[in-house]
């Protein structure tokens, strides 16, 4: 190794998969690039002396008016392909909750909308949401 090393520098962040007993799936507009106007999971940044979990529920209240507890979230796993972002290096922790169907919902901070979508006839999605919410799918079997 030379003497001098070079550091990637590592984003991390935690998302979440909310799907109803009956097959649906909370959805987010993004209102902010990268993939502004995309639909994608509810999701964000881990603050400086939070768990990715406490993240999770966090970004899922600030984006999509729903409240859980950070102890009802059930990791799915960690995705951290190095080009799952165009941003840069991003690594995400995902959650998935189960839920009743018709909870309220209504889209805040970044969200320009929030929305349930059929898990059979989901919109494109951004980054690599669609592959998180299949590890979610298969994590309930």
């Amino acid at each position: 190794m030379s003497a001098i090393e070079t550091f990637e520098t590592i984003r991390y962040t935690a998302d979440v998969v909310v799907i109803t007993t009956n097959g649906y799936v909370l959805l987010i507009q993004r209102g902010w690039a990268p993939y502004e106007g995309c639909w994608a999971l509810p999701g964000g940044h881990v603050d400086p002396g939070e768990t990715s979990r406490a993240a999770a529920a966090r970004e899922l209240a600030e984006e999509a008016g729903m409240y859980a507890t950070p102890e009802e979230l059930v990791q799915v796993g960690t995705f951290d392909q190095p080009d799952r972002d165009p941003r840069g290096r991003y690594v995400t922790v995902a959650y998935r909750l189960e839920v009743i169907p018709g909870l309220p919902i209504e889209a805040g901070d970044d969200a320009t909308n929030a929305q349930w979508w059929p898990l059979s006839a989901l919109p494109e999605l951004a980054f690599d949401h669609a592959d998180i919410i299949a590890a979610a799918v298969a994590s309930t079997v």
